[in-house]
């Protein structure tokens, strides 16, 4: 894809976390860890609405009974809104945020798939301890264990899945 309306989004993209890229933070922050910031926000902030309308709405806060297995609805919620948000994480972290990488694209990709991964475990491991265990609220959980995902995968992105070779 080197023309067409793909290429036009990265572009757009680009442009718009550049502009917000203000002088003062260029001070304190990276272009990396900036463009990384945005890039996963966005994501991470469409995977929590993602994630809110599953619960809520699709699972309707109700267990599934698939005959073998019973799903909460919080897990079920994960594993539909976990897949489509590692697409979309992929696309921005490879195309904005490390678009400097040499890295072959499939490379990147199972690496970035080995990260998400462990992400995984992090989230299924999270919501059962916090949910099932200690009775938090779903939606709240999700987010917390986000943050903790946040900064594993940023090191991960930075110095393996998209690193700059020499």
């Amino acid at each position: 894809f080197t023309s067409g309306p793909v290429t036009g989004m990265k572009k757009f993209l680009i442009h718009l976390i550049d502009r917000l890229y203000f002088p003062f933070l260029r001070r304190y922050i990276p272009p990396d860890l900036f463009r990384y910031a945005a890039c996963g926000g966005a994501n991470m902030l469409f995977q929590w609405v993602l994630y809110a309308i599953l619960y809520n709405f699709v699972f309707d806060r109700m267990n599934w009974d698939l005959g073998f297995v019973v799903i909460s609805p919080h897990i079920a919620a994960l594993l539909v809104s976990f897949p489509i948000a590692t697409v979309t994480g992929f696309w921005l972290q490879n195309n904005i945020a490390f678009a400097g990488s040499s890295l072959r694209d499939h490379t990147k990709f199972f690496r970035y798939i080995g990260v998400v991964a462990v992400n995984l475990l992090i989230n299924y491991t999270g919501l059962k301890l916090l949910v099932e265990l200690l009775h938090f609220y779903p939606t709240p959980s999700k987010m917390l264990i986000d943050v903790v995902t946040v900064v594993f995968s940023f090191l991960m992105s930075k110095y393996f899945t998209f690193r700059k070779t020499k």
